[in-house]
């Protein structure tokens, strides 16, 4: 099955990985082949823009992670190393050496490449790494309460409110409830909704693995560190430094004007010539 966006054919295709899970997957564009990992509340659809971009110079595969669209469930019992085993099954089906990941994406790659030598380059864009408890855990007793009251929107609120800019704490929350439909339209809306209990799961493995990038310092991959400057908030801006001091072949790159989601919705070209020409490098 094959979909069309902008001059290139986005085709889907699967593996399974060694669970026997299945591991959807879109792929396009022509050259060496590259491993696109998304973030939490993210799909591989949403990487559409990034993916052609970068499918210029290289065949760009975006994995549907565990629990979405046409892949497997994730399961009440999920572990991030499920996703490592994941992209070495998709390492395996397409040769990909080359690996892109975005916020908790970045985090899986990170841990995929402790172990995983095959993984030449990592691109991590903002990834979701815990250090000295940088990222939060009290959102997760009532965020789960409202999961379990079928209140979806409180316990998104909630998970923003806490992960957001600093400024987002004061926002009351009947005004969050207001402004959602100003900032997601009814698709996005969907799509979060169906994986909240997917993003619980993967908040508590940030939680679990805080304070374990020490475990970095033994990747062999080149490593780009990339960054937006807005919205930059102190708790996680020394994770990065710290990060990129542990792992042993690391440049940093910070992107002006863009914010977490630089990536996938604000400048997606923009931050695919910049891992292009880094993959292109000897």
């Amino acid at each position: 099955m094959a979909t069309a966006d902008a001059e290139f054919e986005h085709s889907a295709d699967s593996v399974l990985s060694a669970d026997g899970t299945r591991i959807a997957y879109l792929t396009v564009g022509q050259g060496p082949p590259v491993l696109v990992v998304p973030g939490a509340l993210s799909v591989a659809s949403g990487f559409a823009r990034f993916a052609a971009a970068l499918g210029k110079d290289f065949t760009v595969h975006t994995m549907e992670r565990r629990g979405r669209g046409a892949s497997g469930p994730q399961g009440s019992e999920y572990r991030i190393t499920e996703d490592c085993a994941d992209i070495r099954a998709l390492q395996r089906k397409t040769g990909a050496a080359l690996i892109v990941g975005h916020s908790y994406g970045g985090l899986i790659a990170l841990e995929a490449a402790r172990t995983n030598p095959d993984i030449r380059k990592l691109a991590l864009y903002e990834p979701g790494v815990s250090i000295a408890g940088s990222v939060p855990s009290d959102w997760m007793r009532p965020y789960e309460k409202y999961l379990d009251q079928g209140k979806p929107f409180d316990a998104f609120i909630e998970f923003v409110r806490a992960m957001g800019p600093e400024g987002m704490q004061k926002v009351p929350r009947w005004m969050f409830r207001r402004m959602m439909p100003m900032f997601m339209d009814a698709p996005e809306r969907d799509m979060v909704v169906s994986q909240l209990a997917e993003n619980l799961r993967e908040h508590r493995e940030i939680i679990r693995l805080d304070d374990t990038y020490p475990n970095y310092a033994g990747i062999t991959a080149q490593v780009l560190l990339m960054d937006g400057d807005k919205d930059r908030q102190h708790r996680t801006d020394p994770d990065h430094t710290q990060l990129a001091k542990t792992l042993p072949h690391c440049e940093r790159h910070t992107v002006p004007g863009l914010d977490h989601f630089g990536i996938d919705k604000q400048a997606p070209e923009l931050v695919a010539g910049i891992i292009g020409e880094f993959f292109s490098r000897s």
